[in-house]
């Protein structure tokens, strides 16, 4: 008995011991496996080569089965491979891991998934084989709800509700359908398998290489893909038509839309078809797919995504209906897919290394679109209307918080918030500036250089910079450097004096205060002509330009199919302090006594201009007189109104120039002068509300002499730039309260309530009704209201339903604002139209808004927080304050109800209202500008 007592307690003291071992083991990898965890990249230990990918989606339960091969490279010593999850199941007992040199079997020790760093973190009893390895696991998942990673989209099939299975993996969302390597940098090729229903449609970036059907069931297995990254991986699954053509190469391109939609994809076909041929010229590489598959997607929260091969779309940006969509609709959707097809090269050939380059793919791809569509529609005159896209980049670049367009990403819930005008806007101006500065040729030839050099790879700015830089034999870098790395952008002040222009850089700032930027800037300029035109490359925060004389050889411009010019650089005398440059070279003299001086020709450069008296008023002669051109006179007119926000310049400044407009007729300049009519008149109803009826008045009268020249009805040879513009101007009238025209624009609503087809109301001034009806809807008489739901609910035109949405908020009663905001909640508004509501709310309703936003602030969290559509409820809502009372209240709110991904918009949306609270007390204390409105509403 004492032997087996004996035998029994060593017996106890061996297995406490190996317990012992068994838990300083699991604490030693739970350790080590925690050093992982709060980093910004991945380890690149272990890489990806191919991924070989099984998924099921089931779409009845919305869950989906996975199964995954990846072949890695482990090039380092390592017990650890460590790749990105998130939201997904793995079955640990299904990992393992194969040397493909020793054909050795491994399995992890332990398989750990942290949801706060959304990684995989697999732990190895020994350093892993150096070399090629199969990494193998089975995986479960959610079709989520959350239009990101791998979700599900409904629609309905004869009144019954179904649902298709769509990924949007950009920025970081691949991890949620599969477990990966789910930064830009990880190329690898890609082998899809999908398990569908037989009656499904199926598909991937790549073409079907097979499919197998059973009774119920169909195995589709696709083409391997070129190198690419997980962002751009692509898989959707649903009842679909197609519409399709071809390339002269013989590459397919088709239109996917729900069933019976097909007619309204052949416009986005006829321009897919036109511009990938475009683009393979421009970038001296054909299309690197075989095939091309655009897809309406009923549930979208982007505009469109790039998926290399298989680009998804809101329908609103695919989908034209020649009955139903306006010339504008028209318009987005050409430029959209010219945006998505520029990424096939510029984003997905070559892929930004990580996302503080983000910039690198949607700058460009902004500022390339319009020089696709420049090709393809010339009389729609896109490089004017492109001024527009700088000008919103310049509202959001002028704020304390806005940031750099390369911006440091520390969590990739940061990533949403760069997805902004800064990136796409901004990006796509200095783009432009520098292609302006460096010639379209050159700028060309360096591209093509570019992706030549870096397909298949991944590539930073720097790399863009080095290649324009062999080419041009330009100080590229140091250019652009000043544009990139810090924020903001230059107003330049230029004074007369003598026979020179002086002229000082400083930081614009909304906010009026003084910022410390200084760029290296490519200053250009015109005296009394364009064809005496001149440009320079300026470092110095001050300098002084004697243009007594101009070179004949600056005489000889060039304008370009992009909308540059090839313009002469003159030499850069490189000098300290102020330095003078000096023309005298030719015997034209510039007479700076009388001649006007317009700085940014073409408002090709990304800075502003502040003019002295004296040429300011020679610039308003000038475009009263036709000199200017429509980018400059947009210029004139922008800078000016920007000018006045940072109360730099008096509001009577802007209104005296904003009389040379009568005789307007350029659609682009229209749309700014109603832009700042519109923000003018906020202002103004905070800060002197009594003027406010004498300064609609002004304002209409400027826009009457275009309105009734365009009348209400088109006439049949009338051009695109028109089509659009009568909207606009007759709903700009509707908002300034002009009488014939509300009273017109309900007339024709009344006919369109009796008749749908009528010809009263086309598509191009539906809008402009539906505003006027909303406006005089009170909670007491709501038959304008319902009559918009109704039509609503009867049509499946997306764009139809937003042109609603953004007009069921215009109503001056809070109540009826209420309401809105309550319907865009309800299950008849898909999550990504929501925001359209947002953009028509009243001027009246904003108190309304603001408490509608704070009540329900959990139910917006909880349905939009996870999407990059929250930041627009913050921001379209919170921004239309114009107090610091209202500041302080805002910012208390989001202090005590954070969340992740929202500091920077809270941050610039409080800005906005602080801004805006300084200049009604501007206004308020300007002398004489009661008197001044009144004199201009007088006026005929």
């Amino acid at each position: 008995m004492a032997t087996r007592v004996a035998a029994a307690a060593a017996i106890a003291l061996a297995t406490s011991y190996v317990i012992a071992t068994q838990l300083r083991k699991k604490s030693k990898i739970k350790k080590l496996s925690k050093a992982f965890q709060g980093k910004i990249r991945l380890p690149t230990s272990v890489t990806p080569n191919r991924y070989d990918l099984e998924l099921t989606p089931k779409l009845d339960i919305c869950k989906f089965d996975g199964k995954l091969s990846v072949t890695v490279s482990i090039v380092e010593a390592t017990k650890y491979i460590v790749l990105n999850a998130a939201d997904l199941t793995i079955t640990d007992k299904s990992v393992w891991l194969r040397s493909k040199t020793s054909r050795q079997m491994l399995w992890p020790k332990s398989v750990e998934l942290h949801p706060e760093d959304e990684i995989l973190v697999l732990s190895f009893d020994d350093d892993l084989p150096i070399g090629d390895a199969i990494l193998g696991m089975e995986f479960q998942g959610t079709l989520n709800d959350q239009m990101r990673g791998f979700y599900r989209s409904s629609y309905k099939v004869d009144g019954e509700s179904r649902n298709m299975a769509v990924t949007q993996f950009e920025p970081a969302d691949a991890r949620r359908c599969f477990p990966c390597w789910d930064e830009p940098s990880f190329k690898a090729t890609f082998k899809m398998t999908l398990h569908v229903p037989f009656d499904r449609v199926a598909l991937s970036n790549m073409p079907i290489a097979e499919e197998i059907r059973n009774s119920k069931m169909k195995t589709v297995k696709f083409e391997e893909s070129p190198r690419m990254s997980t962002y751009l991986v692509a898989i959707v699954v649903g009842e679909l038509e197609f519409i399709e053509g071809h390339t002269k190469d013989g590459r397919s391109v088709r239109v996917y839309t729900e069933v019976g939609k097909t007619y309204q994809g052949k416009f986005a076909l006829d321009v897919a078809l036109r511009t990938l041929p475009f683009y393979a010229e421009y970038f001296g590489t054909e299309y690197p797919l075989p095939k091309l598959d655009m897809v309406a997607i009923p549930d979208f929260a982007a505009g469109a995504m790039e998926n290399y091969g298989l680009v998804t779309y809101r329908e609103a940006a695919l989908l034209f209906d020649e009955k139903v969509s306006a010339a504008a609709n028209k318009q987005r959707v050409a430029v959209v897919v010219a945006h998505e097809l520029a990424h096939q090269w510029f984003g997905n050939l070559v892929t930004m290394e990580w996302w503080t380059h983000l910039w690198l793919n949607e700058g460009f791809a902004t500022w390339v679109s319009y020089l696709a569509i420049d090709h393809l529609f010339p009389e729609w005159k896109i490089w004017t209307q492109f001024v527009e896209q700088t000008v919103d980049a310049f509202r959001l670049d002028g704020l304390v918080e806005s940031h750099p367009i390369e911006v440091e990403v520390g969590h990739v819930r940061e990533i949403d918030e760069i997805f902004d005008a800064i990136s796409y806007k901004k990006g796509a101006a200095i783009i432009r500036m520098l292609q302006t500065y460096l010639g379209a040729k050159r700028f060309q030839e360096g591209l093509v250089s570019y992706i030549s050099r870096y397909e298949y790879k991944n590539a930073k700015t720097e790399d863009l910079w080095s290649v324009l830089s062999e080419v041009s034999g330009e100080p590229v870098k140091e250019l652009m450097d000043s544009w990139t790395k810090q924020q903001g952008y230059p107003v330049v002040s230029v004074k007369l004096k003598s026979e020179a222009l002086v002229i000082e850089q400083s930081q614009y700032l909304s906010s009026g205060h003084e910022g410390d930027g200084e760029w290296v800037l490519p200053l250009t300029y015109c005296v009394g002509s364009y064809s005496r035109r001149l440009s320079e490359l300026v470092r110095q925060k001050a300098s002084v330009l004697s243009v007594r004389k101009v070179s004949s050889e600056a005489k000889k411009v060039e304008v370009l199919s992009s909308g540059v010019y090839e313009i002469k650089r003159a030499e850069d005398p490189m000098a300290n302090g102020e330095k003078t440059l000096d023309r005298d070279t030719s015997s034209e003299f510039l007479d700076l006594t009388k001649d006007w001086v317009k700085l940014n020709v073409g408002q090709t450069g990304f800075y502003r201009v502040k003019y002295d008296e004296e040429l300011a008023s020679r610039l308003r002669s000038a475009i009263s007189a036709g000199s200017l051109e429509a980018t400059d006179r947009f210029g004139v007119l922008d800078d000016t109104y920007a000018l006045c926000i940072a109360r730099k310049q008096p509001l009577s400044i802007l209104l005296s120039l904003m009389e040379v407009f009568r005789s307007e007729t350029d659609y682009t300049v229209l749309m700014c002068l109603t832009d700042v009519s519109y923000r003018i008149l906020k202002v103004m109803g905070d800060a002197l509300p009594a003027a406010s009826k004498d300064l609609k008045h002004f304002v209409s009268n400027l826009l009457l002499p275009s309105a009734r020249r365009l009348g209400w009805e088109a006439a049949s040879d009338e051009g695109h730039l028109d089509s659009m513009l009568r909207g606009e101007l007759l709903s700009a009238l509707v908002s300034f309260g002009h009488e014939e025209t509300v009273n017109e624009a309900k007339r024709r609503f009344e006919a369109f309530l009796e008749d749908r087809d009528t010809p009263l109301l086309p598509a191009d001034i539906r809008k402009v009704a539906y505003k006027a009806v909303m406006q005089s809807v009170t909670s007491s008489d709501k038959a304008g209201y319902e009559a918009l739901l109704k039509i609503y609910r009867e049509t499946d035109v997306s764009q139809e339903r937003t042109r609603v949405l953004s007009t069921i908020g215009a109503s001056s009663d809070p109540a009826v604002v209420s309401e809105a905001l309550d319907f865009l909640l309800s299950k008849e508004v898909r999550n990504q139209d929501a925001i359209w509501v947002l953009a028509g709310i009243s001027g009246e309703g904003r108190d309304a808004a603001w408490s509608w936003l704070k009540k329900n602030w959990g139910t917006v969290w909880n349905r939009f927080g996870e999407s990059v559509l929250i930041t627009r409820f913050i921001s379209s809502i919170v921004s239309q304050f114009s107090s610091d009372e209202k500041a302080n209240e805002i910012k208390d709110f989001f202090d005590a109800n954070s969340a992740p991904g929202i500091d920077r918009t809270v941050g610039q949306s409080i800005e906005r209202v602080r801004i805006t609270s300084e200049w009604v007390k501007h206004v308020q204390a300007e002398e004489g500008i009661v008197e001044k409105i009144k004199q201009l509403g007088a006026q005929n």
